[in-house]
């Protein structure tokens, strides 16, 4: 008799990602007759029921690939008694039979807001182990719930395409990132924990209404779904997909047509900026401003409308300031975007 359904859906999912990273890495071939170190895959586990899914899913499927697996968890300091927690996941990861498996703390800022804070420095710190360990990529267990609230998240922020295309299923510096459970709601994962018995820590700051995307998960989405009916969450996640497919386009188009609004020294003709599309100029526009320093995570659709007037609703404007202590001014015919 084969596995659970839920439990052959997560190991589908994560074989299929494996396969694309062995597609994305392969065997260097060597001219000496040692074999080559196999990839090594991470799984970034907090212990609560997707990543552990995750984490039992890449035990079971990395040694028929030829793939060495491991894990790593981050312990935020953010609760009292979360390094025994980390300890925990860890041992936990290892009786499944991964190696390297480690925790590593973080020091989370307060920029951005907590739940902001929290992911740079999560990101930050997985980051540090892909290099430390020499991974190939690291397995992330956002499920198709995480997706929706996702763009229901961005929605509510009003910044655009990009922000309802939510969680690529590829992302970070070379494809480091995967998420192998897009796909997938969150009760598979959970039903793949129960069924193999895996024990799962279900993390208090879910359920607290502090936190937006805890609001969003425990009320919004659940009226959401009785006021408009079940499929909401697949509807969002499938708007995601569309809306990211999409932005792909028009950045490519973006990326194209910058050179042919810069002048020979380089700054940005407004009269050429003010023939192109909308969608395509206001790109033009955030990649400006990110490359003058402004942070990509404070720079929202409200500072890149302002500065599109410039181009659009010229009456003399002044500098308008962006995050990051940039600023953005027209001067004869030309819209320069620099450090202030």
């Amino acid at each position: 008799m084969g596995p659970h359904p839920a439990v052959a859906a997560i190991r589908l999912a994560v074989r299929r990602v494996l396969h694309d990273i062995l597609n994305d890495h392969p065997t260097p071939e060597t001219g000496s007759h040692e074999r080559p170190a196999p990839p090594l895959v991470l799984v970034a586990c907090s212990g609560g029921a997707d990543s552990m899914a995750l984490a039992s899913a890449l035990a079971f499927e990395a040694p028929r690939l030829g793939i060495r697996a491991g894990g790593v968890t981050v312990d935020h300091g953010l609760q009292p008694g979360s390094d025994l927690r980390a300890e925990e996941v860890v041992l936990r990861l290892r009786e499944l039979g991964l190696d390297p498996v480690e925790a590593t703390a973080v020091t989370v800022g307060r920029e951005g807001g907590p739940e902001a804070a929290a992911r740079d420095a999560r990101y930050a710190a997985l980051d540090a182990a892909a290099v430390r360990h020499g991974a190939a990529a690291i397995l992330l267990g956002h499920t198709r719930d995480d997706q929706a609230e996702t763009v229901l998240l961005g929605l509510a922020r009003g910044s655009g395409i990009r922000s309802l295309s939510g969680m690529a299923a590829v992302s970070g510096a070379d494809g480091r990132y995967r998420r192998p459970f897009l796909q997938l709601d969150r009760q598979t994962a959970r039903k793949a924990c129960m069924v193999q018995s895996l024990p799962v820590w279900d993390d208090p700051h879910n359920a607290d209404p502090a936190y937006t995307r805890s609001r969003l998960r425990h009320e919004g989405l659940p009226a959401l779904e009785k006021a408009l009916g079940k499929g909401v969450v697949e509807a969002l996640a499938r708007t995601a997909q569309l809306s990211r497919d999409d932005a792909d386009a028009l950045d490519a188009w973006a990326g194209q047509a910058e050179a042919s609004v810069r002048d020979a020294a380089g700054l940005l003709e407004c009269a050429k900026l003010y023939a192109l599309p909308p969608a395509v100029r206001r790109r033009i526009l955030r990649r400006a401003a990110i490359e003058a320093g402004a942070p990509a995570g404070s720079l929202f659709a409200r500072h890149i409308e302002e500065v599109d007037r410039l181009i659009t609703g010229w009456r003399g404007q002044g500098v308008i300031n962006l995050p990051g202590k940039v600023v953005a001014q027209r001067q004869g015919g030309r819209l320069v975007i620099r450090q202030g």
